[in-house]
């Protein structure tokens, strides 16, 4: 992710970085090996080298532009392009030179805590435009137009941020929200709101929390590809509960009464109204008689003459397609999505795509794996099948009709890329090389691929490929040579192991370990890491970082292991968490902790148990299950109690509390916490927005009032992502002295 000599990152060539097992070798011969540190790990320059940000290419295709931190703040970013044709570097926008710095707003920061991005400064996003000539950047609440000439226009400069900025189709006007109202105007001239201001609870064309949270919907308001009308979201969130967030900070409390839709309780009402560019003629879509739903996806047909809408039932078994008259708001279900099995739910997906022919191309865990149809005339095509998944679609060539979509056909660990033809499916063929992860995204029109990759020996590289997935240029070659940020630690670094152990019923369950360089007859602690909630994969074949390596260098070994009810194994694999989170999911990492007591290099009575969010609430639920079992547990802002968390996420899995009272119960961290016998550090930010902070207080106050010791690290002033070039060595330095103060060590 990090800076690098910009005239060599996109040169021409077939050759590879090194092996990073060869460079190993030769390091071992000149220098020793050089313990990494908490402190280097989140330093600058990121140890990971230049990875870029949200590389897009031009309308054209003869620009490609990127994201790219600075060596020396890895958290700031700048807007860079590359000339195809001239092979030049130029830097479009300097975040610092152009940024005023100041403060951003409170929806600001929790938009971009939403968007999983509250730690960057300088550009986080970017769009171009759609003649090429130009790209509009939010920048410090404010917008700007950079030309690709490298001059820059000032369109807005308000102490009011400008959220969910955007073009239109023809990149005549833009939009944005601000004070809760839609503002649009052509690009150049004033904008003004086109949408009424209605009090503190009614917002415009925003996103409601748990669209932003849980359903990867992060605007609230979608062009016609002509300009001529827009669809915009209404919410009233004035019936969702209050949850009063004390962001305590180090030098002061600020107080939020911040609307949070818990399980079982009122959701913000959505609706959706479809009007021209000036606000006038102002239509409501018919969502249906059942007003308790989610919008979950918004699109215009290729030509504008339709609107289409995803509507999910609050029980996300059912999710409806609705063809929406764009002049009258009239609306009819043009085909409808249920659940694969009784007893599951719809996931929500990214990966479909509405084609200038009319047909859709769509994504369906209908056959029990995520795969790729066609809708077309009524009638459906199952373009992919096998017990495997796709993963994203990345993009469609609709004149050549060809597909291309990532997905797990030759390794469940190792994502590849694929392509295939519409009319005459057949077997996928392969694009990238299985000796990587890889990932991709596509132009508009489908013609260029961006393949990022990574390994355990090589950290993310990036190129251009074309349709056969040959590199055509690397973007960014990111090779571990001597200059590498890495490098200094090449001759500690250690390969990692995978394995599968069985579950209960016989599943077979990854795991991934990395071990310290180890001795005969030495038993070493484990550093045993999980998440095991849904919608994550915690092993793969990818590059990992820098952390992983430190954890090894300190003398313990690093294990995870992904859990039924986590992702891209299929609706069998992940069904089991169904009304009985906190479950499955303990026995299945009591599974791998009964199979590291079985190897003659483990310490069987040190292993440490660490997880964050979801995997904070399987420290709690683990220690709880098997007293004894781990010789200590981390618990990093857990849920402790179901009833505590949002609608979508928890009654997608769990029901509501008021038709699912005894799962709930048996899912809860609070009502066993008195079992908890061993070692246990909580740790949790006190500004927290997603996981509230009442979750920590409440198995606090539990444990404490039953004199049940513990120990706790509370981080004033920050939110959900407890990070920073500080913050993150504290955070694990304090874990660390904690393993050591209870004996989870490693040999003399």
């Amino acid at each position: 992710m990090r800076h690098l000599t910009f005239a060599a990152a996109l040169a021409l060539g077939t050759c590879l970085a090194t092996p990073l097992a060869a460079q190993t070798t030769a390091q071992n011969t000149e220098t020793a090996p050089m313990e990494l540190s908490f402190e280097r790990v989140f330093a600058s320059p990121s140890l990971d080298g230049p990875t870029p940000r949200m590389v897009k290419l031009s309308p054209d295709g003869r620009y490609l532009t990127l994201l790219r931190n600075r060596a020396d703040d890895r958290e700031r970013y700048d807007l860079w392009a590359y000339d195809r044709e001239a092979g030049d570097w130029a830097m479009l926008v300097d975040s610092e030179a152009l940024g005023s710095g100041r403060e951003l707003s409170e929806d600001e920061k929790m938009q971009r805590e939403r968007a999983r991005v509250g730690n960057l400064k300088g550009i986080i996003d970017y769009q171009w435009t759609k003649q090429g000539d130009g790209v509009l950047v939010p920048l410090d609440g404010d917008l700007y137009l950079a030309s690709i000439d490298g001059e820059v226009e000032r369109l807005t400069d308000t102490e009011e941020s400008e959220l969910n900025p955007s073009l239109s189709g023809t990149s005549a006007y833009v939009g944005f929200v601000r004070d809760r109202q839609l503002w649009v105007g052509e690009v150049g001239a004033e904008a003004r709101p086109i949408t009424p201001q209605e009090g503190e609870d009614v917002r415009w064309g925003e996103a409601e929390f748990v669209a932003q949270e849980e359903m990867d919907r992060h605007t609230g308001y979608w062009w016609s590809p002509d300009d001529r009308r827009i669809a915009v979201e209404r919410f009233d969130e004035s019936m969702v509960g209050v949850v009063t967030r004390a962001a305590i900070g180090a030098t002061g409390t600020k107080v939020y009464d911040q609307r949070y839709p818990v399980a079982g309780s009122a959701n913000a009402a959505v609706d959706l109204f479809v009007m021209d560019p000036d606000g006038g003629n102002r239509v409501k879509v018919d969502l249906g008689e059942e007003s308790d739903i989610y919008v979950a996806r918004v699109d215009w047909a290729a030509d504008g003459s339709a609107l289409y809408v995803q509507r999910e039932n609050r029980a996300q078994t059912v999710l409806d397609m609705l063809e929406v008259d764009p002049a009258t708001g009239a609306s009819e279900v043009l085909f409808t999505e249920r659940a694969a099995k009784p007893d599951y739910w719809v996931n929500l997906s990214n990966n479909y795509k509405w084609l200038k022919d009319g047909s859709l191309v769509w994504w369906s865990e209908r056959d029990g794996y995520g795969h790729l149809y066609r809708y077309a005339g009524g009638e459906w095509t199952q373009l992919t099948r096998g017990e495997w998944v796709v993963t994203k679609l990345v993009g469609i060539d609709q004149q050549a009709g060809r597909v291309f979509f990532q997905g797990t056909k030759d390794d469940v660990l190792a994502q590849q890329v694929y392509t295939l033809d519409l009319a005459d499916p057949g077997e996928p063929r392969l694009l990238t090389d299985t000796e990587y992860a890889n990932s991709a995204t596509m132009d508009e029109k489908g013609q260029t691929l961006v393949v990022t990759r990574s390994n355990d020996a090589s950290p993310p590289q990036s190129y251009i490929a074309d349709q056969q997935g040959e590199r055509l240029a690397w973007i960014e070659e990111n090779a571990l040579d001597a200059d590498h940020p890495y490098a200094p630690y090449l001759a500690s670094h250690r390969p990692t192991q995978y394995g599968t152990v069985p579950a209960e019923d016989g599943t077979p369950l990854h795991w991934e370990m990395v071990t310290p360089e180890l001795e005969p007859g030495k038993r070493y602690p484990v550093f045993f890491y999980h998440y095991g909630g849904p919608h994550a994969q915690v092993v793969t074949k990818g590059w990992d970082g820098g952390l992983r390596q430190a954890i090894v260098d300190k003398g313990y070994i690093w294990f995870a292991l992904d859990n039924r009810g986590s992702a891209n194994r299929g609706v069998d694999f992940e069904q089991p968490i169904n009304r009985a989170m906190g479950g499955v999911e303990v026995r299945d990492q009591k599974a791998g902790a009964e199979f590291l007591k079985t190897l003659d290099f483990v310490d069987p009575g040190k292993i440490a148990v660490d997880g964050w969010s979801y995997g904070g609430y399987m420290t709690l639920k683990q220690l709880q299950a098997d007293p004894g079992l781990y010789a200590a547990g981390i618990a990093g802002a857990p849920v402790t109690k179901w009833e505590l968390y949002d609608t979508h996420h928890t009654e997608r899995y769990m029901g509501t509390p008021q038709a699912d009272g005894a799962a709930y119960e048996a899912s809860s961290a609070i009502s066993d916490a008195t079992k908890i016998a061993d070692p246990l550090l909580i740790i949790h930010g006190m500004a927290d927005d997603n996981v509230v902070f009442e979750n920590a207080t409440a198995v606090i106050a539990r444990m404490q009032e039953s004199n049940v010791p513990f120990e706790m690290m509370l981080y004033p002033g920050y939110t959900h992502r407890v990070a920073g070039e500080q913050i993150s060595p504290h955070r694990y330095n304090t874990v660390f002295r904690f393993l050591a103060a209870h004996g989870v060590t490693p040999p003399e």
